[in-house]
């Protein structure tokens, strides 16, 4: 069995990858997301591009499941109950991100269909809206999962002191700063969701480095939980 300094190691790496896997798809997909309708014209011309971004998506969904794997045999010692909650929380989060794919493929499909009738058509506009409007807040859902994800995983290093607890703490604040402004365009009409996921992205890379650095913290489970 791997030490938990080796295991929060691996973990480390993992989410360096995780993070890059977040930030790449989100750059790929811009020619989908400039605006409800605003694909309509754009999205045919860069369709490998979104098809990547959607593998990637994909991929990045699975290697949480790994994290969380990977994290289980140190995770339980400590309570066995929160690791199983991250593991629930990792499978929905992969389950979401398959509904949103097929939401941005639905929009590239729309996207040249619309080409090919050389862009005529009210009907295309209107199907344009639905579509952009639908698979946006699939996505705001998608969001709410990965924050509980991530907040699971920060409340578990921060309660049993695995790391540092103020890089903990820090990974907490930013977190529920980007699920408060999830619900924003809803209720009050305007979006800081993407400012505030550059704040919880620095807190994502500094966990990691720390982790790729020093590993978790090697003590006895029944000694952590103070």
């Amino acid at each position: 069995m791997r030490s938990a300094k080796s295991t929060g190691r691996l973990i480390g790496m993992l989410l360096f990858v995780q993070l890059s896997g977040l930030i790449v798809p989100f750059v790929l997909l811009r020619p989908l997301t400039t605006g409800p309708r605003d694909f309509l014209p754009n999205a045919a011309g860069t369709s490998l591009q979104i098809k990547v971004a959607v593998l990637l998506l994909f991929a990045n969904c699975a290697l949480t499941i790994g994290i969380t794997i990977a994290a289980w045999p140190v995770f339980r010692q400590y309570s066995e109950r929160m690791a199983l909650w991250l593991v629930a929380a990792s499978v929905i989060m992969f389950s979401l991100q398959a509904v949103d794919n097929a939401h941005i493929l639905s929009m590239l499909s729309l996207s040249q269909e619309y080409a090919q009738a050389d862009g005529a058509g009210e009907l295309f506009q209107t199907l344009a809206a639905v579509a952009g409007s639908t698979r946006r807040w699939v996505h705001f859902t998608e969001l709410l999962v990965i924050d509980s994800w991530i907040f699971l995983l920060y409340s578990v290093l921060y309660r049993f002191a695995l790391v540092p607890r103020a890089l903990a703490a820090f990974g907490l604040l930013t977190v529920m700063l980007h699920f408060t402004g999830i619900p924003l365009p809803a209720f009050l009409g305007y979006s800081i969701v993407t400012l505030m996921g550059v704040t919880m992205g620095l807190s994502h890379l500094a966990l990691a480095l720390w982790l790729m650095v020093k590993g978790f913290e090697e003590r006895i489970p029944s000694q952590a939980a103070v």
